[in-house]
């Protein structure tokens, strides 16, 4: 190993211990506010204590004096620079972003699966002109999306990564309505609206008669969820034992990626499919054309004016209640709730908020894609636990999933 990658390993080593070190500090003082408040002398002074520290914390790390040293201390210097890194990355995120658009909309990362290939080729293939392809490359191998090979550039870490998961393709894609939508974010925060890019694409999300939008309507959004929903289905599969149950019904979801994924993995189920008609429809065709239409009944209705329909053990709700207020989201609770025998369970997917690890995720991405959208909002494991149980659920417990950060998945009895 060369001397400057020894010392990159234990400058991460240590950058590691550290980020550990200052999370479990700011998770106790975090716990200590939070707190239901006990009235005692004792409490009131470790609140004090609590919002002492937290402000003498602020004004350290905010004092250039303080940087400057930590900058220069060996012990301190590989934190600093890991802290730049992340500030510099927030001011930069967006053009991270479109240097990954680029090179998904140019298909570059399956002209370089094979091989490396020369600026020139590259340039060929995509249409730009070398100086621009040249820019574009080395962007995307500094984001360690490509890399480069001598004089050539071929696939990188994350790029390769990126081919084993193409649904993310059309997350990127998709995208650039959210990031029209959010030229403004000032303005576009004072004031919630259902007259966005993504409200007109989610067209349920601004439809007062959500049931009575046609299949154009539905359509693009239904094919963005069946390409997305692949990787959330094998999490839910992974974490769920479904032998244990014999018919499932899933509720909201789309053209059916998710059952047709149950229907592969388990071929004692009995499955249902839920939503509205005009979706269920462009379904329906895809399992004609797929060969699960023996295996996947049909159901076209609306949660909130139709009944489910009832005869199945388990109920599956996949990236469905994040999408709406808590009003709609505790009636298809409920809805569910109704619908199922005793002892049947609900399963609830989704992408939570304040998942260790995941934060920025379940806040920052999905509370402010929500807010644009104009529905929903992302809500904690307790949230969602105390929701499920007004809903009359009971025994609310989390199974593990294998990547938190794109689903979690409670288990609710009734």
């Amino acid at each position: 190993m060369a001397a400057r990658d020894l010392i990159s390993a234990s400058d991460d080593v240590f950058d590691e211990n550290a980020e550990k070190l200052m999370a479990g500090a700011d998770r106790r003082l975090r716990g200590a506010r939070t707190k239901a408040p006990v009235k005692s002398h004792k409490s009131s002074f470790l609140a004090r204590l609590s919002d002492l520290v937290f402000a003498r914390r602020n004004a350290l790390l905010s004092s250039p004096a303080f940087q400057r040293a930590a900058a220069k201390f060996p012990l301190t210097r590989p934190l600093s620079r890991r802290k730049a890194r992340q500030t510099f990355d927030l001011c930069a995120g967006f053009v991270y972003s479109q240097v990954l658009y680029a090179c998904v909309e140019t298909e570059l990362f399956d002209f370089l699966k094979a091989a490396p290939k020369s600026i020139e080729e590259i340039a060929k293939y995509t249409g730009l002109p070398v100086d621009g392809a040249e820019r574009l490359v080395r962007a995307a191998a500094a984001l360690r999306l490509l890399e480069a090979r001598r004089d050539q550039f071929g696939l990188g870490e994350l790029g390769a990564a990126l081919l084993g998961n193409r649904s993310v393709f059309a997350m990127v894609r998709h995208h650039q309505s959210l990031y029209a939508d959010l030229q403004d974010p000032l303005a576009r925060l004072s004031r919630r609206s259902r007259e966005t890019e993504l409200a007109s694409f989610w067209g349920y999300a601004g439809s007062n008669a959500p049931d009575r939008l046609n299949e154009t309507a539905v359509e693009p959004y239904s094919d963005l969820m069946a390409q997305t929903q692949a990787f959330i289905a094998q999490e839910v599969i992974a974490a769920y034992d479904f032998k244990r149950s014999n018919r499932v019904l899933d509720i909201g979801g789309g053209a059916g990626a998710f059952v047709s994924a149950l229907a592969d993995r388990h071929a004692h189920l009995s499955l249902g499919l839920f939503d509205l008609p005009s979706v269920t429809e462009v379904a329906a065709s895809r399992f004609v054309a797929n060969g699960y239409s023996n295996r996947i009944q049909v159901f076209g209705g609306s949660f909130f004016s139709d009944a489910l329909p009832s005869g199945f053990d388990t109920i599956s709700i996949v990236r469905i209640l994040h999408d709406h207020d808590d009003p709609q989201a505790l009636e298809i609770l409920r809805a569910a709730h109704r619908a199922l025998p005793p002892s049947g369970r609900v399963l609830i997917a989704e992408p939570m908020s304040k998942v260790p690890g995941a934060e920025a995720m379940g806040d920052a991405y999905f509370g402010i894609y929500l807010w644009v959208m104009g529905s929903g909002r992302p809500r904690t494991e307790e949230e969602l636990t105390e929701m499920a149980q007004a809903a009359g659920f009971s025994r609310v417990k989390r199974a593990p999933t294998r990547t938190p950060i794109l689903t979690q998945l409670l288990i609710a009895e009734k």
